[in-house]
């Protein structure tokens, strides 16, 4: 395995520059999706509506496709998304939004669901929650068995030879055949993620008639930008008080 193979700065600073502009198209469809509502016609603009819904789902599609060639070149980084703000990353789920959250938002968007489409939404809420409850496990085994042998065996007699001796004599291949069990391990983990998020936005918009898919996916583009928007602000005024302090200590001679 070449040296660094863990790691890609270009690869990271490329998702960062991809979602900035997938950010600025989620913004454009959230105001198309929004004008659709505002000037609904299902008869008319059945065509119309249905490309609308079609294109969103697309743009989520892109979105995973991206973060999949994202998680291949550095699953690690994924963990850790320097590309979200704290308050977003306080709402992840194995390094996206929790798939339950579709329901939330489509219970709270959504005013006249028929008892059906409530039967139905409820018994595929329950049936994500399961499998939310499968991958949460999984996740929790993998994290289990970097915290026992043999990686901790391996990492100590690094750090052990890093202490006493003066060159480490630890065989690479060894290193790096732990490092990739654990790489697929995760890369396997966000996968089935991302494709329970996927799948389930898709299943619940197949229990929505046109108008209320048009309020759910608006719904999950305001909750998604509102969230980024608050998460920078935040983190500009941290910054501000960060340099006002450090500005304060220099006038007072520390």
């Amino acid at each position: 395995m070449p040296a660094g193979s863990y790691t890609s700065s270009h690869g990271d600073n490329s998702f960062e520059v991809f979602l900035e502009g997938w950010l600025i198209r989620q913004e454009q469809l959230l105001n198309e999706l929004v004008l659709a509502q505002d000037t609904f016609d299902e008869e008319s603009q059945e065509g119309d509506i249905r490309d609308l819904i079609s294109r969103v789902l697309a743009h989520y599609e892109e979105y995973y496709e991206e973060k999949s060639r994202m998680t291949r070149r550095n699953v690690f980084r994924v963990f850790s998304p320097t590309w979200f703000s704290p308050l977003e990353r306080s709402f992840l789920w194995i390094t996206g939004f929790n798939p339950g959250l579709a329901f939330s938002l489509v219970t709270d968007s959504v005013d006249d669901l028929s008892e059906n489409q409530v039967q139905r939404i409820n018994w595929l809420r329950h049936e994500t929650k399961v499998q939310e409850r499968s991958l949460t496990e999984e996740l929790a085994k993998i994290q289990e068995s970097v915290a026992a042998p043999p990686l901790v065996d391996l990492a100590q007699r690094v750090g052990m030879q890093l202490i006493y001796a003066d060159d480490i004599n630890v065989d690479m291949e060894e290193v790096d055949g732990n490092l990739d069990t654990l790489k697929t391990a995760l890369e396997n983990v966000v996968t089935d993620a991302d494709r329970l998020r996927t799948r389930t936005a898709e299943r619940v918009v197949g229990l929505l008639r046109p108008l209320q898919s048009l309020k759910f996916f608006s719904a999950a583009a305001q909750f998604q930008l509102r969230v980024r928007m608050m998460g920078m602000q935040r983190e500009a005024d941290r910054q501000e008080n960060d340099n006002n302090n450090n500005n304060n200590d220099a006038s007072n001679g520390w």
